[in-house]
């Protein structure tokens, strides 16, 4: 028998047990006793890590479980079952690129492997990437015909892809603004809305009574909603790609990372670092919406308060404030359920318009994702780029949206499958030909909320506290004065009334267990 022969067989416990005495003596004494001591060791320590990997996983510590799923992967190579399980651990950290390698290579070890496919196909559809999606999910249900999952997962990709193309066929078509057709002024406010009314010009209260209101679980009428829109979109639409920002002495700047729908972390941070105004200003860092299912109310709460203190509040573009990820993580849907298509259209125009980058002091430069595959971007190049669009899978506006830091030298393609992995090397090289000092970032959840990277030159900040309702994790913000040192402050989520993550995304877009 062949060693590969042999790791097969061993590999599969039931088989060996169920073999009679004499046959499994005869089996034995077919390989060198050094093999099967050796394979059994191996087998039994990679056994050990997927073992407590898994008992990890269930905590949701994924990190801790990506390592040990890893290191089995590292002791035995051909076991497919470890590389599915290190995918689902990708999927969870959102680490979509890596989850669909960690699947494909299960599937040149075990071709028929059915969670592997069904792994690759979250990942593909967590990455917008419809078709591939339900060629993998069609496939599950092939392999598993009673599998009402896997069909359900078929129905729904087949329903968002019919969605896709007829939206597609649409928006070749349509060529005006959705701002063109809207008349706010026209629109009539019922008698019985007990709601805050904007009447010359918004005001604080208007503002405070909107966000009491949202508490409530209550609508703002949708006019006012459009009126918040459209300022909010004018004010955009003069603002270059890379704001210049400047914190004089005696005054701070606070620096938020993703905010996720979560609107009573939102609140949390203003109660604990007051509402944004002339002498308390922000950033807030991109990723507003999805997956949250207020993303709604913390949206129309930032841009309201831009509306009242333009040069305030600052928000930059998420990867999340595209087409792509609306559809996907429920702020389509969200807009949709609580007002109409048309106001989503709003939304989509106005999200175009949000800068990609701003710049404190001449020296931090802050923007949601990260930096370049090319080394020659400059500042200039990205005030040069065409921002009103949604951004494709490569670029400059793909980059600052979607990249992410690595702790090895150089560069390396995405986790995520979009944008790319930088070193601390390009860091470093990128600050000091731009004339800046720190990178500030934001798009990955982090265990404390922030985590300072690349020899102190690289800070990544997230403000979503137990992103989802399942990561346990920390929130964080960081308040930079004259000096730009940054001074970090860590909170817990708040409590929230009883609703579900991405409650209005497609059925069954929360990757569960399998």
């Amino acid at each position: 028998m062949s060693p590969e022969r042999f790791r097969q067989f061993m590999s599969s416990s039931s088989s060996w047990l169920q073999l009679p005495q004499r046959q499994s003596v005869a089996l034995l004494l077919s390989v060198p006793l050094k093999s099967c001591l050796l394979y059994a060791v191996h087998n039994e320590r990679a056994e050990s890590y997927k073992v407590e990997a898994n008992n990890l996983f269930a905590h949701k510590r994924f990190h801790e479980a990506l390592d040990l799923y890893t290191a089995a992967i590292q002791t035995d190579p051909e076991n497919p079952v470890y590389l599915c399980n290190r995918a689902f651990a990708h999927i969870k950290l959102e680490n979509y690129g890596q989850a669909v390698s960690d699947a494909e290579a299960s599937l040149k070890l075990n071709p028929t492997f059915v969670k592997a496919f069904y792994r690759r196909g979250t990942a593909y559809l967590a990455l917008g990437k419809t078709r591939q999606a339900l060629a993998d999910f069609r496939t599950v249900a092939r392999l598993r015909p009673s599998d009402s999952t896997a069909l359900g997962k078929v129905k729904q990709c087949e329903k968002i892809a019919r969605l896709e193309a007829f939206e597609d066929a649409i928006r070749m078509e349509k060529t005006a603004s959705p701002y063109d057709t809207l008349d706010v002024e026209s629109i009539e406010v019922e008698p019985d809305y007990d709601g805050p009314r904007w009447e010359d010009e918004i005001t604080e209260e208007f503002v405070l009574q909107m966000i009491e209101r949202f508490k409530d679980d209550k609508r703002l009428h949708r006019k006012y909603a459009y009126k918040i829109l459209v300022v909010a979109c004018e004010q955009l639409k003069k603002m270059n790609n890379v704001l210049e920002l400047e914190v004089p002495q005696g005054s701070e700047m606070t620096v938020c990372g993703d905010t996720h729908g979560q609107f009573y972390d939102l609140l949390q941070i203003f109660s604990m670092n007051g509402n944004p105004s002339p002498s308390n200003p922000y950033i807030f860092n991109g990723d507003f919406v999805d997956r949250g299912s207020w993303s709604l109310e913390v949206i129309m709460t930032l841009l309201a308060w831009k509306c009242l203190y333009p040069e305030s509040i600052h928000l930059t573009r998420g990867n999340h404030e595209t087409v792509a990820m609306n559809k996907m993580y429920g702020f389509e849907g969200e807009v949709i359920a609580k007002h109409n298509r048309h106001m989503y259209e709003c939304f989509v125009e106005l999200f175009w318009y949000l800068p990609l980058a701003i710049t404190l002091n001449g020296k931090v430069f802050v923007c949601h994702g990260g930096l370049f595959r090319d080394d020659r971007v400059t500042l200039a190049d990205i005030n040069k780029v065409d921002r009103a669009i949604e951004p494709g899978d490569s670029g400059i506006v793909c980059d600052l949206l979607w990249s992410d830091p690595q702790n090895e030298e150089g560069r390396a393609e995405s986790k995520r499958g979009t944008g790319c992995m930088f070193g601390p090397d390009v860091t470093k090289k990128w600050l000091e030909e731009n004339d800046l000092s720190l990178l500030v970032r934001s798009h990955e959840m982090k265990e404390e909320g922030y985590e300072v990277q690349h020899d102190g030159k690289c800070i990544t900040i997230f403000s979503a506290p137990n992103y989802c309702d399942q990561m346990g994790n920390l929130g964080a913000f960081i308040r930079f004065g004259h000096d730009c040192e940054p001074r970090f402050t860590q909170f817990a989520a708040a409590p929230h009334p009883p609703m579900k993550p991405m409650k209005y995304a497609p059925v069954g877009m929360m990757p569960g267990f399998m």
